[in-house]
């Protein structure tokens, strides 16, 4: 089959480079909106469906498996089908499939609404990526790379208390309704502003590593995921992990030896790539994405303050986390990848541990500092992890890097939120209370800032020069 030819990076401008990457940025805040939003309506919605709440959960459930089934594939429909049409697709699936939801009428529908929601959603985020790698130079990649950054730090802060404030004022089905008008922008956008794109001849598809890599993933993110509720026993949670693993080593094992892997492997041989990805990044994000799972239960908690209340507390994390951007891309130019992430690995991991340390009698101005600093510190490090981890793959790999690359974000993020989970009930159980205290909170923040700060000391083995092509970084100035 004949098509157009993949090139290093499409003849686009600089403005069309960030163009592209604020469009898929507008799909990704759509994306993660949802995927934060809804927890605060499950209440009120297994009222409408009659049943009890804690049976909604199964629409996050599925929602989650059917993304960890349909990632792997996201490269290979790119190159095979140009990742603009494959965007498109997703787009479409996730505006239509978030107006099948708000009209769902019981369970059985949502449930089924959800999974063509995951579906839509395991196609867009690295596909998007996919397209701002294809359509940037390297010399444009961290500003694009910084724009489609933002929802991730943006839309899990904001979207609670925007769910919350919606589902009270009017009714949880328009938490899914206001996905149709960005839907509707993001298609508009994509077909007017993104040039299509195919590799010639793509590779056929690999069904045995489809297979067992979209089943491994699937049963380590569930395992994963049922670790925050321990109530649910914990003999399938510790299988299912056990499975993801053994299966996904089969995985590898078959990517390795294929002639046509539905993953290239050979990603991890870049040193950019595989830190910022696999080793101390996915660990650095790990702690990244602990941290917002416990700020919420630590003042609601901990603090005893109402759901309002803890929300403008967390307020400024946000602040912090968008305040960054105008610096990100100078500080990386002034200083270079190895030691902003090194010494903004510290400051964040401190800025974690301090969290365990404040109490209701600390001053509230300091708390507020305390969260501009950790939003700050953690929107850095974001930026420059996602980054650096393209800055040195060549154009063949990028539909595998981009996947495999959001394979490992999902793990770390749930892997967060399970590890903070289980400590916090670990602590709980030691200590033989009925309920969580500020005690359990502080062990839980000091254990995910020493996670962080083993995390930042290892991106020490990167060479002084890392990724000062796409910074602009001259090592010695």
């Amino acid at each position: 089959m004949t098509a157009i030819p993949e090139t290093e990076a499409l003849p686009e401008t600089a403005t069309n480079a960030r163009r592209v990457a604020l469009i898929v940025a507008i799909a990704f805040f759509m994306q993660l909106l949802d995927s934060t939003i809804i927890s605060t309506s499950l209440p009120q919605m297994g009222q409408s469906y009659g049943v009890p709440a804690v049976a909604m959960s199964v629409g996050i459930t599925v929602y989650m498996l059917t993304m960890a089934v349909f990632v792997p594939l996201s490269g290979w429909l790119a190159d095979r089908f140009g990742a603009r049409n494959i965007f498109l697709v997703a787009i479409a699936l996730f505006t239509l499939a978030s107006l099948a939801c708000g009209f769902s009428q019981n369970l059985t529908q949502f449930v089924a609404a959800r999974a063509v929601q995951g579906l839509g959603s395991a196609l867009m985020t690295p596909v998007g990526r996919i397209l701002v790698l294809r359509n940037a130079s390297k010399s444009e990649l961290l500003n694009a790379t910084a724009l489609i950054t933002w929802p991730a730090l943006f839309a899990p802060v904001v979207g609670p208390v925007l769910g919350g404030f919606i589902t009270t004022t009017l009714s949880w089905h328009w938490n899914f309704f206001i996905n149709i008008p960005l839907g509707l922008i993001g298609l508009a956008l994509v077909a007017r502003f993104i040039p299509g794109d195919r590799v010639a001849n793509p590779k056929p598809l690999d069904w045995p590593g489809f297979f067992l890599t979209s089943l491994g993933l699937a049963c380590l993110l569930y395992g994963l995921e049922r670790i925050a509720h321990p109530e649910d026993g914990m003999l399938p949670t510790v299988l299912l992990i056990a499975a993801g693993i053994v299966i996904g080593w089969l995985a590898v094992r078959h990517l390795r030896r294929a002639p046509h892997p539905l993953l290239d492997l050979s990603s991890f041989k870049v040193l950019t790539f595989a830190i910022s990805t696999l080793a101390a990044g996915t660990i650095f994000r790990v702690a990244i994405n602990a941290t917002p799972f416990l700020l919420p239960l630590l003042f609601q908690l901990g603090f005893g303050l109402s759901p309002v209340d803890a929300g403008l507390m967390i307020l400024a994390y946000f602040v912090g986390n968008l305040g960054m951007k105008t610096v990100t891309t100078p500080t990386l130019r002034r200083f270079g990848f190895r030691s902003v992430m090194v010494v903004n690995g510290i400051i964040a991991s401190a800025s974690i541990m301090a969290c365990g340390v404040i109490s209701p009698q600390t001053p509230q101005a300091l708390v507020v500092v305390l969260m501009l600093i950790a939003g700050l510190s953690r929107s850095m490090q974001f930026t420059a992890l996602n980054t650096l981890a393209f800055a040195d793959i060549d154009a063949a790999r990028r539909s595998s890097a981009a996947t495999l690359s959001s394979m490992l974000q999902q793990v770390a993020m749930l892997f967060g939120v399970a590890v903070a989970a289980a400590i916090l009930n670990l602590s709980q159980i030691a200590r033989a209370q009925p309920s969580l205290d500020l005690v359990d909170f502080r062990i839980a923040f000091f254990v995910i800032g020493a996670i962080g700060l083993v995390a930042a000391l290892r991106f020490l083995v990167l060479p002084r020069a890392a990724g000062a092509e796409v910074s602009g970084h001259v090592p010695g100035n």
